[in-house]
């Protein structure tokens, strides 16, 4: 049986994995390690806060190794490094993002279907929303904003409501990536955690497999199929350092949130993201911002204190990561959407009954990365960058032509399967 290489465990590998294994022998290659969810109490956290040792977004790191965190001038930029990715840190949203695929002329109907089908998806939670919530939702629809409760994957109707999705999910409820991996693994996929996949061995113009090095050992994984999966900043960085140049339209859908002190409203117990407000490049919903509370001095109140709402952008496609470093700056333009996006949020928490004066931001952030390799009408039928070798497919928003500003995981599942499809097709036995 041919080989396949899938470097990533995120929402694209894992869904690579689970589709290709049995026509292929896969063996999933991941950076991280098994994941934990951070169980830090938040009366440890709130203690932390205290104390003033928190003063860098990166010390988080040291007690919860599955979240990374890189910081630029503007931003801090986070993402998911262990079995799972990215998956076991989002706050679940099932939202189908594939507008400007359709554009291209990539018709994902059916994997989308299929997704319906394989992963629970649902609005239950709206059931047990608080009563903060609700009146968030009834502010928004006042103001003819239209709404909508926002669907989750995973079991919702068992969800404890401890406002921790962020920090993995401590009640099995939300689905991740790591439910596919399993599914890869009982049909014969290997897993390789610990791993840091370096680059693609390219020979006459065939990728013949990865270079990977783990620990101080460095290893040769030979392979008939690479699929890359390794995330927005990752996967361009392997493609650089394998000869193959990148495109630099890095996007990140930048994050910043607009919070007022409440007393006693315990936002930070509620679903993350219960509802979501469609706008003109960006997005609003109700969110409460971990790292801005932990590490922000303008996040003066108690966690149950404050009441916060999200703007989720859709930034320019400008920016690129490089072995080197980063470099991501929001343009003109994105500034004038967060800045519309605040002028909003501030109107909502005003009606709902905040004085002006106590509405105090967020720390910009961001976790959504992509771009850097974006697909062209030419490529909709096999969604293979010509760049490329022939036997070498990514399976992560790199193919995404622009910023989602929306929660990207079911469309990135959805293209995956559609990539799966292809490399049976054309690389299978």
């Amino acid at each position: 049986m041919k080989k396949a290489i899938v470097v990533g465990s995120g929402a694209g590998g894992a869904t690579i994995a689970k589709e290709l294994q049995g026509r292929f022998e896969v063996t999933v290659l991941e950076r991280g390690r098994a994941f934990r969810p951070l169980t830090w109490s938040m009366r440890l956290l709130e203690g932390l806060k205290k104390s003033g040792l928190l003063f860098d977004e990166r010390e988080i790191q040291a007690a919860f190794p599955a979240l990374r965190i890189w910081k630029t001038e503007e931003m801090v930029l986070v993402a998911g490094r262990g079995l799972g990715g990215t998956t076991t840190l989002c706050t679940g949203n099932a939202l189908r993002m594939d507008a400007d695929l359709r554009a291209l002329g990539i018709d994902l109907d059916e994997e989308f279907e299929e997704l319906q089908r394989e992963i629970p998806i649902s609005t239950a939670h709206q059931r047990r929303w608080r009563p903060i919530t609700r009146r968030l939702f009834d502010v928004c629809q006042d103001m003819g904003l239209n709404p909508q409760p926002t669907p989750k994957m995973g079991h919702y109707e068992q969800c404890a409501h401890c406002g921790r999705c962020v920090l993995g999910c401590p009640h099995g409820v939300k689905w991740d990536s790591r439910q596919f991996l399993r599914i890869a693994a009982d049909r014969g996929a290997r897993l390789v955690t610990g791993c840091r996949v370096e680059a693609v061995q390219i020979e006459e113009g065939w990728a013949t497999g990865v270079w990977s090095r783990k620990g101080g050992l460095r290893r040769f994984y030979p392979a008939d199929l690479v699929v890359l999966a390794a995330g927005g900043l990752a996967t361009p960085v392997i493609l650089q350092q394998s000869g193959i140049a990148c495109e630099p339209h890095l996007f990140v859908d930048p994050v910043l949130c607009v919070a007022t002190r409440l007393e006693g409203c315990q936002q930070q117990a509620e679903v993350p993201m219960p509802f979501v407000v469609q706008q003109e490049r960006y997005i609003l919903s109700p969110y409460f911002d971990y790292l801005s509370y932990l590490f922000n001095r303008s996040w003066r109140p108690p966690a149950g204190g404050i009441l916060s709402l999200m703007i989720k952008l859709a930034d320019d496609n400008r920016g690129s990561v490089s072995r080197s470093g980063m470099r991501k700056v929001l343009s003109a333009q994105d500034r004038g959407r967060l800045a519309n996006g605040v002028q909003m949020c501030t109107e909502i928490l005003e009606r709902w009954g905040a004085d002006r004066k106590s509405i105090f931001l967020g720390t910009v952030n961001a976790g959504h990365p992509g771009g850097m390799l974006p697909l062209t009408a030419a490529e909709a039928e096999h969604l293979h960058p010509g760049r490329l070798p022939e036997n070498l497919y990514l399976a992560d928003p790199t193919l995404f032509p622009h910023s989602l500003g929306n929660p990207p995981i079911l469309t990135i599942v959805a293209l995956a399967k559609r990539v799966s499809n292809v490399c049976a097709r054309r690389l299978g036995d």
